[in-house]
């Protein structure tokens, strides 16, 4: 499989795009491109709606109101009109804009749902997105204000605003209008046909492309948290017996096993681990049970993978235009079969902080390390690592709060029409969030155990590192140098630097350059 910075094309089919596809539009800026397949299912689908609208059959969303307005009938005169009413009024979006990533992965995603041919829409709108992915118009989408049923209209209506020459957007990294920056894009503007404006906004897109780009970084963290222990368990002079291969298939949950796998792999060759016996007879949880702890973590987001890849894919417009010339009022744009997988996906990825901050606790803890009080030689004059454990604690216990789950919530809407929402979209963008902040918790595990397997080869000058664990520390030490005293640091930007190194390509690449690891 190929890896989303090597993707440079991809083809919209409505059917098979992936999670490093979408990753290569939002992040790598690959040209997207729409199938011949699609154009076909796409005009099949709006000649349909033409004709619904031309023999004025009464058919919700095209000649009729929005949600409990939907017995309002609508004439065909004003048909036009009520597409562009429904997108300045609903563009009701509040709070920080989402980022250009996830905004550019909203866009590839609607734009990949409408091709498949179900919802009506004129496929020069379709092209119309297409065209600001790759002349890189990002429409400004604020975060919060979606429901996540019927669909994310609040953000997908401000996602659709600069099409029509209004709203604001970000184009060569600068905010403008909407109208402007379609403009400097050299991309016309366009008007909206029957049908357009609810096609192009009753859909989970926001909160899917949220949720695959949270999933995306938590299958590469998951990686870097398998590295992360296992420099934990060699500065501790770890056990390596409780990763034997059979002690975890007789159980065979398979993240455990490959967890246990990896932590083999990355060790392999190390004088640093010990036998069961030679130093001590058991480790604590955090090192013994990784492959458990970090094995249902990998299970989670497997389970979350899968949904992803259906989602992705699927069409979830209201009505739905099937292939007997049928309008179907449906449900499609109910956000609960993602809001349920993504609440899941942060509280996955929390347990990894958890973990990760528990070893961090004992690599700066003298009573469990043997090593200089918090990493530092003249603990008093010096106090090295400590703070780091709290600011470590902090976004652990930040995270608890946010991993109860959003998908339990509701509030009903629309005059009690819509009486039961998923709210997936929080559940996405805690899921986000969860992610960053053990990001930096496991950042901090890895600084911290590398400046402890220093201390350590003090004591044991002829000990070497396993042969992943060795090409991670190389990686570490490229950017931040061993810390002896504190006045030659400022934490954070040592904290920061490897922050962003563990979530980089080179990080994972030069591990995986010297041994295979799997999630």
């Amino acid at each position: 499989m190929k890896k989303a910075q090597d993707i440079k094309t991809v083809v919209l089919t409505g059917d098979d795009l992936t999670l490093n596809e979408l990753v290569a539009i939002a992040r790598y800026d690959a040209v997207v491109e729409i199938s011949d397949k699609a154009v076909e299912e796409v005009n099949r689908a709006r000649k349909i709606v033409d004709d619904i609208v031309d023999n004025e059959i009464v058919t919700y969303g095209i000649n009729t109101g929005f949600g409990s307005l939907c017995n309002v009938s609508i004439s065909k005169e004003d048909s036009i009109q009520l597409q562009e009413n429904l997108i300045r009024t609903h563009a009701s979006g509040y709070g920080d804009p989402f980022s250009t990533d996830i905004v550019r992965a909203i866009m590839a995603i609607r734009a990949n749902s409408l091709t498949k041919g179900y919802s009506g829409i004129r496929l020069c709108v379709i092209e119309k997105l297409v065209e600001m992915l790759n002349k890189h118009v990002s429409p400004i989408i604020p975060e919060k204000g979606s429901l996540g049923a019927s669909g994310d209209l609040a953000p997908l209506s401000h996602m659709v605003l600069p099409i029509l020459g209004l709203g604001e957007a970000e184009y060569e990294g600068v905010r403008m209008s909407g109208k402007d920056a379609m403009a400097k894009a050299g991309v016309e503007t366009m008007s909206l046909a029957s049908k357009e404006g609810l096609a192009l906004i009753n859909g989970t897109q926001a909160l899917t492309a949220t949720g695959s780009l949270a999933l995306y970084d938590a299958m590469r963290l998951l990686k870097v948290s398998d590295i992360a222990g296992a420099l934990s368990l060699e500065a501790q002079n770890g056990i390596i017996d409780a990763f034997d291969e059979e002690l975890h298939v007789i159980r065979n949950h398979r993240g455990q096993v490959q967890t246990a796998s990896n932590i083999r792999a990355l060790v392999e060759g190390s004088t640093f681990v010990t036998k069961q016996g030679e130093l001590r007879v058991q480790d604590a949880y955090s090192l013994r049970c990784m492959p458990q702890i970090h094995g249902a973590s990998k299970d989670t987001i497997n389970f979350v993978s899968e949904k992803v890849a259906i989602e992705m894919n699927s069409v979830t417009d209201n009505p739905i235009i099937t292939r007997d010339k049928r309008a179907i009022s449906g449900g499609n744009f109910h956000g609960q079969p993602m809001a349920l997988p993504f609440d899941f996906l942060g509280i996955g990825t929390a347990e990894i902080a958890n973990v990760s901050e528990r070893r961090l606790e004992r690599l700066v803890n003298v009573e469990h390390s043997k090593l200089s009080s918090f990493l530092v030689a003249k603990s008093g004059l010096n106090s090295g690592f400590m703070i780091t454990q709290y600011a470590a604690a902090a976004l652990v216990s930040e995270n608890k709060i946010l991993a109860h789950p959003a998908s339990v919530d509701s509030i009903p809407s629309c005059e009690n029409q819509e009486d039961l929402v998923s709210m997936g979209t929080i559940a996405a963008r805690k899921a986000k969030e969860i992610g960053k902040n053990t990001s930096r918790v496991v950042a901090t595990e890895i600084l911290a155990a590398c400046q402890a397997i220093d201390m350590r080869a003090e004591k044991q000058p002829d000990h070497k590192l396993g042969k992943g664990t060795k090409a991670a520390y190389d990686v570490v030490r490229k950017y931040c140098k061993f810390i002896d005293e504190d006045k030659n640091i400022e934490m954070y930007k040592e904290l920061e630097t490897i922050t962003d190194l563990i979530m980089s390509d080179e990080f994972v690449d030069a591990v995986e350059n010297a041994v295979t690891i799997n999630i």
